[in-house]
């Protein structure tokens, strides 16, 4: 059959963010009719990027299905329908320190299985925290997989680490897909090729200049996170490519009191990135050195917002929006990988060709 006559998919990315899934899943050649998420500081990068796209800005407690079927003009049983959920996954995170703060969280993929019972459509997308497998029954997860299985649809459900999937960073993510199109379990396609690492996405050679810590631009891509004068001293101690905080753990001035007889705990903190492995997971704090591995492999500064976005698989030409580096940087570290969300799209993709 003639590709011209084969069916596009069409997608709902639920708790959209500033529009990684989507913008991989277009990539793979999927249609995406509209982003929900109910920040509205994602809107002017979700549609700055997803072109043709509507951005509905709502709480998803608050919206009924009808509304959406309306709004979107969807069908129910609908096989070329594609259904996202990669809803906000703190109350889950290992990382996770404020459980009160992140509740809200909590039964957000619950509301998601909502849509899904509602429209049945050809296929089921889950991008989240591997928490939410390890507790599975508290988090819903455990009832959502018994429906799709008994409304005849392949579940796969697995932790994979995207930088399998030539993302250039260790990320763990839990990720379910459901097909009830073909009988076929889908899963995303690993890359056969060496896997990318810091070196093949960031530095001059690769379009990234020389910046200095505090660096400001206007549009946001070379900005950087300022530091105290005490910080880029400590900086210059830390051993190129890889090197912690240890390097200055005997240095009276530079230790910082709360590591004093503790170096073994978070050696991550003011660490530098390898040039030779996947980065460390880009979280929504990755402009801070103080938060993590996020130091520039040799310059005295932590990894500027484009270098974080690219690490994320962001095109260099993705724009992003916000009123401070803390709001950008959240955009960045709370997406899917675009590279990761591409391989799911073409799995889904693939499998529709060989349905029709």
């Amino acid at each position: 059959m003639e590709s011209s006559s084969i069916k596009r998919i069409k997608a709902v990315d639920f708790f959209c963010g500033g529009g990684g899934m989507s913008y991989g899943m277009k990539n793979a050649g999927i249609d995406i009719l509209a982003g929900i998420d109910y920040e509205k500081e994602c809107k002017e990068t979700y549609e700055a990027n997803i072109e043709g796209a509507k951005f509905i800005q709502v709480n998803v407690f608050d919206l009924k299905e009808q509304d959406l079927e309306k709004e979107l003009n969807l069908k129910r049983n609908d096989d070329d329908l594609l259904l996202i959920g990669c809803s906000p996954c703190q109350f889950w995170s290992i990382i996770n320190t404020d459980r009160k703060k992140s509740e809200k969280s909590k039964n957000l993929l619950v509301e998601f299985e909502r849509f899904v019972k509602y429209f049945n459509p050809g296929y089921v997308v889950v991008e989240n925290v591997p928490g939410v497998l390890r507790k599975k029954k508290e988090s819903g997860l455990a009832d959502f997989i018994i429906w799709l299985e008994e409304n005849n649809y392949r579940v796969h459900f697995k932790i994979h680490n995207t930088n399998d999937f030539n993302v250039p960073q260790n990320r763990m993510r839990f990720t379910l897909i459901a097909n009830r199109v073909t009988n076929l379990e889908l899963k995303p396609e690993k890359e056969k090729g060496k896997k990318p690492t810091v070196i093949d996405i960031i530095g001059e050679h690769n379009g990234f200049p020389k910046l200095n810590a505090g660096n400001k631009d206007p549009d946001n891509k070379n900005t950087v996170a300022g530091l105290q004068h005490i910080c880029i001293e400590r900086m210059k101690h830390i051993e190129k490519d890889g090197g912690n905080r240890l390097a200055f753990a005997n240095i009276p001035h530079l230790q910082l009191k709360c590591f004093i007889g503790r170096d073994n705990s978070f050696k991550d903190t003011f660490g530098r990135l390898w040039w030779n492995r996947p980065s460390s997971t880009i979280t929504t704090k990755f402009y801070a050195v103080s938060n993590g591995r996020f130091t520039h492999p040799e310059e005295d500064r932590a990894i500027s917002l484009g270098e974080g976005a690219a690490l994320q698989s962001f095109p260099k030409d993705y724009k992003f929006y916000g009123n401070s580096i803390a709001s950008i940087a959240r955009l960045i570290g709370n997406a899917v990988p675009p590279e990761y969300a591409k391989r799911i799209g073409l799995a889904i993709i693939n499998n529709h060709k060989d349905a029709i």
